[in-house]
């Protein structure tokens, strides 16, 4: 998703990273200049997929830690608003086209795929499509659009999204919804509501991802992290929620756990900035003052 940062977003980056808690892993290929979402390999392999969001290839790309391209693996699904890619424990990967910038769409899915090194093209296992019956016009008043996503995991066979603010009025309220990972169309169940902070730059979310061990989760801005832990079942408002600054500002886009206290996240190509796939250790980020 194109979102342009001004002078201050510059001078922010510009500030923050020599006190960054992150560090860069890899740059990544002139290509993928817009990633919008990560998911590292379950099989055992020391590489990670991206997708690019609307305007770019409906591909897959395996990469390694170095940030080269291994493969580019076509999948046979339109590209209207790839936002954010997942997979469950059996490897299987997820694709969810969900973007919806102006709150207008009415064709939101998720593609299941498994991927395989011997085939480049690939064909959907299943589409799950779904609505979030809280919308009843396409789209809302401006003070209600509520309706993007940048944001899902996968975990005991359910999809859980985390919405993007879009409202005039930015208070921060990303909407919690649980999806059924089955063929099919299906309504959206609401789970509950979460409140950021009321500066859009820094506080709007635009990824996801679950440890391998499904005990925590992580939401991204461009500058933030917030860690769910300690919760039961999906009543992950009831856990232990902790916001944790990365010091360093840029357009991130994706984030994916490497390991259960190992984060990966990317960052979009912005001129003389971005294009990069960062590590972080969850542990490190708590312990700091």
């Amino acid at each position: 998703m194109k979102i342009y940062i001004g002078l201050l977003s510059f001078f922010l980056c510009s500030c923050q990273e020599t006190n960054s808690e992150i560090t860069t892993l890899c740059k990544l290929p002139k290509k993928l200049k817009e990633v919008s979402g990560m998911q590292w390999a379950k099989n055992g392999g020391n590489f990670f997929y991206v997708i690019q969001d609307s305007g770019n290839e409906s591909s897959v790309y395996k990469v390694n830690t170095k940030g080269e391209q291994i493969q580019e693996l076509f999948v046979n699904a339109k590209n209207t608003d790839w936002e954010d890619l997942t997979s469950d424990k059996e490897g299987n990967l997820y694709l969810g086209d969900f973007g919806n910038n102006d709150n207008e769409r009415k064709d939101l899915s998720i593609y299941k795929i498994t991927t395989t090194e011997k085939v480049d093209i690939i064909k959907p296992k299943y589409k799950v499509s779904f609505y979030y019956p809280e919308q009843t016009d396409f789209p809302p008043s401006k003070k209600e659009l509520l309706y993007d996503c940048e944001a899902f995991f996968e975990q005991n066979d359910f999809f859980y999204l985390f919405t993007k603010n879009r409202s005039k009025g930015f208070d921060g309220t990303t909407l919690i919804y649980k999806i059924p990972n089955k063929d099919g169309h299906h309504e959206a169940k609401l789970l509950g509501k979460y409140k950021t902070g009321d500066d859009y730059n820094n506080s709007a979310i635009t990824g996801s991802a679950i440890s391998p061990d499904g005990s925590k989760f992580v939401l991204l801005s461009h500058s933030k992290i917030w860690l769910f832990e300690n919760f039961k079942s999906d009543d992950f408002l009831n856990g232990k929620i902790s916001i944790l600054d990365l010091n360093h500002y840029s357009q991130k886009e994706a984030v994916c756990f490497k390991d259960n206290n190992t984060l990966l996240i990317a960052d979009e190509k912005d001129k003389k900035t971005g294009g990069n796939v960062y590590e972080v250790n969850l542990e490190s980020l708590k312990a700091k003052p």
